[in-house]
């Protein structure tokens, strides 16, 4: 008989009162699910979004089935660093802690377009974004036992993957595969090295999550020929976005957790399931690659962590 944690769900988050979340990309797909989940039991929620609009309207629907939850939306476009510090500058004033940042905002196969400062968008957004958005909101987590920063990645970090340094923002080639590839194990990279300069801290740790093959919005960067094969395929490999978020929702509440590690299905190649620690690719954990993509982050953003 399959254990409580084989089959880790939403009824095994605990109360999460008192508790403040930043949930970025909470507006649809799996951060809509993840800020759900957590005002659902008692956290109070920032949706960080990039159009407010859309942001109101998942307000909106996390009400619907969580009436009294506490909510308050936050515009982020981590596409411009400008955008990011204004962003931290806002959290700042508006609360004197956070508890849970899920850095969980994502683009998929995009174009070969630039964000607002030159970045490779899916680097510029999947992890430079984020990485300036924990550095600068990091001094509101330190003092706070049991917070934590999780990111998500996806198992995209073995495709193609590795970290470009000759050529970080594809300005001599571009392919869309090979950059989401880099950018995605980036996010794990960064997370690695960030568990190792909180550790010493004993308060906030630093892990991972991927959702599987989740039904999102993800794929709509496609092309056309290739969309329309991964729809006629998606009702075979995909679960839904409620699935996919539960790795994120473990990462982020369960109690054992501890720094470093990194969640994601159990079944089917880790395509969809319930959520369970799983390994990532050897060069996720290669330590000299990831020092060095620290410090060309920071440079990068200009900002510097507090650990």
């Amino acid at each position: 008989m399959a254990s409580t944690t084989d089959r880790w769900t939403e009824q095994n988050i605990p109360a999460q009162d008192g508790r403040v979340a930043v949930v970025t990309g909470a507006n649809s797909g799996l951060g809509l699910e993840t800020a759900r989940a957590l005002a659902e039991h008692g956290a109070h929620v920032v949706l960080a979004v990039r159009n407010p609009d859309k942001g109101r309207q998942a307000l909106a629907r996390i009400r619907e089935s969580a009436p009294g939850a506490k909510l308050s939306l936050q515009r982020l476009d981590l596409a411009s660093l400008k955008s990011v510090r204004a962003a931290a500058d806002e959290l700042h004033t508006a609360h004197s802690k956070i508890d849970l940042l899920i850095n969980n905002a994502g683009v998929m196969y995009t174009p070969p377009v630039k964000t607002e400062d030159g970045f490779d968008m899916q680097f510029g957004v999947n992890h430079l974004g984020h990485f300036a958005l924990t550095g600068l909101l990091l001094d509101l987590m330190l003092p706070v036992p049991g917070s934590r920063v999780v990111t998500v990645s996806s198992f995209g970090h073995r495709i193609r993957a590795g970290i470009h340094f000759d050529d970080l923002q594809f300005d001599r080639s571009y392919n869309a595969v090979v950059a989401y590839g880099q950018a995605k194990l980036a996010n794990l990279m960064f997370t690695y090295e960030l568990q190792r300069r909180l550790a010493p801290h004993h308060s906030t740790i630093a892990a991972a999550a991927h959702p599987g093959a989740a039904d999102t919005e993800l794929n709509q960067n496609m092309s056309g020929l290739a969309r329309k094969g991964a729809e006629l395929v998606q009702p075979l490999f995909t679960q839904s976005a409620a699935m996919g978020a539960l790795p994120v929702l473990r990462a982020a509440t369960d109690p054992a957790v501890t720094g470093g590690q990194f969640y994601g299905p159990r079944g089917m190649g880790g395509t969809r399931g319930y959520p369970k620690v799983v390994a990532s690719s050897k060069k996720s954990h290669d330590t000299a690659v990831q020092q060095r993509l620290w410090a060309v982050s920071e440079q990068l953003t200009d900002v510097t962590f507090p650990v």
